[in-house]
């Protein structure tokens, strides 16, 4: 399986960084008891933190509102993920545990303040390329509704579309099931290379402490627009 990412993209944004976490003979449970106390421990600390900083001033959430205007998509009609987790948190609406892969999902999106998305490869088919959608682009999400994902990335296989920032698909939803994903990090485009790779292998490390498994990291960058897994 090859990811890559659009040549066209790339032109319009060159300082774009995609981190890619491949994931196999991985458990996905209920989240251990450490996990959720640290999940909760670090949204109360975050709705604190936010009664002194709105969410669209935080350095992570605002440079994703502005790598939205961009690419053309308006970031208060349509939020990226991180910025809609935070907005929850800011109302201490606080996100409850489902299970171990979703959980870890949303900390690290959190923890980063990236879109980040999670997808069982049991479901995906063929080669994968991130690109940037239009009006015809789009499918039925985790929120219960089609989403069409206009002037906002998203990420393809052989059958079409399944995951952007903005919402992921219904198709390729990681479940207790799953035993290979693909880890998907919308990262800063002002994020070092160097750092970009110490934040993923962090997360990876901590992911694969909890799933068991196997793990393999890529950075794909105007450099090294892909990878194969």
């Amino acid at each position: 399986m090859e990811v890559s990412l659009n040549p066209s993209l790339l032109t319009q944004l060159p300082e774009l960084k995609i981190g890619i976490i491949h994931y196999t003979k991985i458990v996905v449970a209920e989240s251990p008891q450490m996990i959720k106390g640290r999940l909760q421990l670090y949204q109360e600390n975050l709705y604190l933190e936010m009664q002194d900083q709105p969410v669209t001033e935080r350095e992570g959430i605002a440079e994703w509102r502005q790598l939205w205007k961009q690419l053309g998509a308006d970031p208060n009609r349509y939020r990226h993920s991180a910025e809609s987790l935070m907005r929850r948190v800011s109302k201490q609406n606080y996100l409850t545990p489902l299970h171990s892969g979703v959980d870890l999902n949303n900390f690290f999106s959190l923890q980063y303040e990236i879109p980040v998305g999670i997808y069982d490869i049991a479901h995906l088919k063929g080669n994968i390329e991130i690109a940037l959608g239009n009006e015809e682009t789009g499918y039925e999400g985790l929120n219960g509704r089609f989403n069409t994902l206009n002037h906002i990335l998203f990420s393809r296989d052989e059958e079409g579309p399944f995951g952007s920032p903005f919402v992921d698909s219904q198709r390729t939803a990681v479940s207790e099931a799953t035993t290979e994903a693909l880890h998907i990090f919308y990262l800063r485009p002002s994020l070092a290379t160097v750092d970009a790779q110490k934040l993923l292998a962090s997360a990876g490390k901590m992911f694969n402490q909890i799933h068991g498994g196997d793990y393999q990291i890529a950075l794909l960058t105007n450099a090294t627009p892909s990878t194969t897994l």
